[in-house]
């Protein structure tokens, strides 16, 4: 049984949840979801997931609980929104002093597609098919190496791309698939 976790400082914790136990059972996959707030909680996972929220007061909640070095060492990491902001190598946007984890050779742009107010749902291409995509103050990624492979768009941008380093996985979104599918779930599962 995997051991996948979900940073539950911020964000869409139970969303997240849901999609992930939906996603086990579609796949045959069973996990075991451990809710991520504390160092401990981090260690011996399989995975983790980064949820939407807020890059600045996730950045700060995992300093506070010194969650860095445990999360760096997770082999398995799927960001969406702001846990996609975390995963970047790159930021443009970021608050000073601002910390990231960047693993992933992606360049993430803070509220590219606007406000709060300006958050939107809309049809989006992914290599599953066809999808609806909610963007809720949502980034710009903007894969920065030939080995981070695009997994979906929205009209010619990139808004979800997969890297493999080494026998390391990493999965980013800008737009949060945990509120309209589970087959970005599945596939983090079945890396």
């Amino acid at each position: 049984m995997k051991r996948i976790g979900v940073l539950s400082l911020q964000g869409g914790v139970e969303e997240h949840i849901s999609a992930l136990l939906s996603a086990s059972a579609k796949c045959s996959m069973p996990v075991q979801v451990v809710e991520v707030r504390s160092r401990e909680d981090a260690e011996g996972l399989d995975g983790i997931i980064l949820p939407g929220g807020e890059s600045t007061t996730i950045s700060r909640l995992m300093e506070r609980e010194n969650l860095f070095p445990s999360v760096l060492k997770i082999r398995k990491i799927f960001g969406t929104c702001a846990g996609a902001i975390m995963l970047a190598r790159s930021v443009e946007g970021a608050v000073a002093g601002q910390r990231f984890l960047s693993l992933m050779d992606i360049t993430a742009s803070r509220n590219a597609y606007g406000s709060q107010l300006a958050s939107f749902e809309a049809r989006i291409t992914t290599v599953f098919g066809t999808i609806n995509g909610v963007f809720i103050r949502a980034p710009r990624l903007a894969p920065a190496s030939k080995d981070c492979q695009p997994m979906a768009f929205y009209g010619e941008e990139v808004v979800a791309a997969y890297q493999k380093k080494g026998e390391r996985h990493f999965l980013a979104s800008s737009f949060h698939p945990e509120l309209t599918t589970t087959k970005f779930h599945e596939f983090f599962l079945k890396l």
